[in-house]
């Protein structure tokens, strides 16, 4: 069997500075060993389970956070960034998949770093008249190939919103307890651990009696950006079938979940360069 797990760093435990998150951040090298730690023994719990190989996509910021040399041979690490598909990249043809570090999505209070896929373009994303975190939308898109979730561990506003609300067959582990959007409460890394596989085991073992299913939604797809500036929302205009609702805010139709990804990364990367224009 094969398992996927997406990872972010956000809803890691302990990460609450943005110099968590950057590579020359001063905290960087901290929040690279908390996520290769947390990753490690998911592997090898799902592993010890019987999943022959564990892709991990290493899914934050320029998606190369994990430390390779600390990866056991029956991994497959996906790393670097732009890339298709970002943060699901290779997950096809899996099994199962686990989240984690993931977080609550933009505008979530009492949620550590609040964000939906970019914080620094993305205010508010819809798909089919349902506002979607990044848990959501992953979980749509391994959906609509006959992959399931059947794990998150992160944010404990996520897991009590999102997940619970959509995916109640998902075991979830908190990570943290947040105040506020930069602190957190996290319980030691050895109990973390625990957690860990303990969740590990309940979610496949959930997975083999079949309680775990593919989280879908309906295609085509109607998808609704808003931007955090009308400069991104001028630019996402640009594209013939995309339609301009306000001056922050656009919408597009799109034949499949797969489609509707690629296309929202396109405007997500467009929107960093005009940023990047505009600012220099």
């Amino acid at each position: 069997m094969r398992a996927f797990i997406s990872l972010d760093l956000e809803g890691l435990p302990y990460i609450v500075s943005r110099e968590h998150l950057f590579v020359k951040g001063a905290l960087y090298g901290e929040a690279r060993r908390i996520a290769t730690e947390v990753v490690k023994v998911t592997a090898e719990t799902l592993h010890e389970l019987g999943f022959e190989e564990v892709i991990i996509a290493d899914s934050h910021g320029p998606m190369v956070n994990i430390l390779p040399g600390e990866m056991p041979e029956y991994v497959e690490l996906v790393r670097g960034f732009p890339r298709p598909l970002s943060m699901v990249a290779f997950a096809r043809g899996s099994d199962a998949a686990l989240f984690l570090g993931y977080h609550a999505k933009a505008g979530t209070s009492y949620a550590t770093f609040d964000h939906t896929y970019s914080g620094a373009s993305i205010d508010r994303l819809e798909i089919n008249g349902v506002e979607v975190s990044e848990f959501l939308l992953n979980a749509y898109i391994l959906g609509s190939w006959g992959i399931p979730v059947i794990l998150v561990g992160g944010d404990r506003r996520l897991l009590e919103t999102d997940v619970k609300t959509f995916t109640p067959w998902v075991v979830g582990v908190p990570f943290k307890e947040s105040p506020s959007r930069y602190a957190a409460k996290s319980p030691g890394m050895r109990r973390i651990k625990t957690m860990l596989r303990e969740g590990v085991i309940e979610a496949v073992e959930r997975l083999k009696i079949g309680e775990a299913k593919p989280l879908v939604t309906r295609e085509p797809v109607h998808v609704k950006v808003r931007f955090l500036r009308s400069d991104m929302a001028d630019t996402a205009e640009l594209l013939p079938f995309v339609n301009r609702i306000d001056g922050k805010t656009v919408e597009f139709k799109a034949k499949t979940v797969e489609e509707a990804y690629k296309v929202f990364e396109l405007l997500t990367l467009a929107a960093a360069g005009v940023s990047a224009i505009v600012t220099r």
